[in-house]
């Protein structure tokens, strides 16, 4: 048994000013994104795809990720907390922000971007899908640090007692999605991509391999405590909005390969 060592989720004070943990693994997350962007652009070698058009790329997504992140924690987990104190909206830096919420919301942006920029939408998603995970696992890290999102109780030997709850051993659900949503997922996405695919067949695969990885680590982690908990068939909401992206990721694939044939 191991017991949550209660970082404090302040990591710099500069001043007045305070930097948290949980915002400094989004910058790390955005740095990875640019940093595998570039080399995705070197190994493409097309043209259309430049340095400059990733930054651009970044600030679609910042905008996606963050708006749509916190306004899904906000209408899928805790709609009646936030009602009673609105204000607590904005506060993004205490942490709370969903993924489905967020990965909706860069849909929206990426298909803004595309227009935009004349690019077909499902060819710009094939690009970027492999460029997430490690981002994912950065905010997975974040959690951990924050003491949120903890396990159910268990009785494994690497449970971990997180004092900020209770004295009862729980999964490190947040390692296990960092391990999976982050790590694994990766290596399957940039290993795929590293030759030319169908397109459409990337983005597939991210939503299958995404989808799968949180419908297995939610049964560990202890279910939101907003006004859903585990729902119909004992699930949580993060399984059920897991669920559409396992079933579109099946179709997506199919089609992508189907068009190849």
């Amino acid at each position: 048994m191991f017991i949550h060592p209660q970082i404090d989720p302040v990591a710099i004070h500069l001043g007045p000013l305070a930097v948290h943990w949980y915002g400094l693994m989004y910058l790390i997350g955005f740095g990875f994104f640019l940093w595998l962007g570039r080399m995705r652009i070197r190994k493409l070698n097309q043209s259309g795809w430049h340095n400059k058009m990733l930054d651009d790329l970044l600030f679609y997504g910042l905008l996606g990720v963050v708006l749509g992140g916190r306004l899904g924690e906000v209408l899928f987990y805790h709609p009646g907390y936030y009602i009673q104190h609105p204000l607590e909206i904005f506060a993004i830096w205490r942490g709370g922000m969903s993924f489905h919420g967020g990965f909706l919301g860069v849909l929206v942006a990426m298909g803004w971007f595309a227009r935009s920029r004349h690019i077909p939408w499902l060819k710009l998603m094939d690009f970027i899908a492999p460029l997430v995970p490690l981002g994912l696992g950065a905010g997975r890290i974040g959690n951990f640090i924050n003491a949120e999102l903890w396990g159910r109780p268990t009785t494994v030997a690497w449970g971990m007692v997180f004092p900020n709850v209770d004295n009862v051993p729980r999964h490190p659900s947040q390692l296990y999605q960092f391990a999976l949503e982050g790590l694994l997922l990766f290596f399957i996405l940039w290993v795929y991509s590293s030759k030319p695919r169908p397109t459409g067949a990337v983005s597939g695969l991210f939503l299958i391999g995404y989808g799968s990885f949180r419908f297995m680590t939610e049964y560990t982690r202890n279910p939101d405590d907003g006004i859903f908990g585990l729902m119909t068939f004992g699930i949580s909401m993060g399984q059920w909005l897991s669920l559409p992206m396992i079933v579109a990721g099946v179709g997506l694939m199919a089609w992508a390969l189907r068009q190849r044939k």
